[in-house]
């Protein structure tokens, strides 16, 4: 179990079946991860599971390898086999394909940027989107 700050402010909590620390404990690879998130202010704002992950310190990123899934306070849904959060730059990416589920909607790709809120979401290709309207019939 880790916490994630910054400043002083709790910004989540890494669970892990198993972890590894290498470089001087700059690095750090997990088996089987669980990652609240928390937004600057430390409220909840999503949650994280992935087979893998790794965290560089020193590089302040985090990634997840793996049946990668997160879910949002506000019940968006993001599936993909690789993510990376950047701390510095507060940025989510991915060079891999997705699946982004928000409501209705459902939005797919290979790659993305995105904001951790997953509010300002960039695809980079392959871009698909679909919205599920009902069609009323007789």
């Amino acid at each position: 179990h880790w916490v994630l700050t910054e400043r002083g402010v709790q910004q989540g909590e890494l669970f892990a079946d198993t972890a590894y620390v290498y470089d001087d404990n700059s690095r750090f690879e997990f088996r089987n991860v669980r990652t609240t998130f928390n937004t600057p202010s430390g409220a909840p704002n999503g949650t994280l599971t992935s087979r893998r992950g790794r965290y560089d310190m020193r590089q302040r990123v985090l990634e997840a390898f793996g049946d990668v899934v997160v879910v949002t306070t506000d019940g968006k849904r993001l599936l993909t086999p690789h993510l990376r959060f950047d701390q510095s730059s507060n940025l989510v990416r991915t060079d891999s394909a997705y699946t982004l589920i928000d409501g209705r909607r459902r939005s797919q790709g290979v790659g993305f940027e995105s904001d951790p809120n997953v509010t300002r979401f960039v695809c980079k290709r392959e871009c698909v989107a679909t919205d599920n309207v009902n069609i009323p019939t007789q």
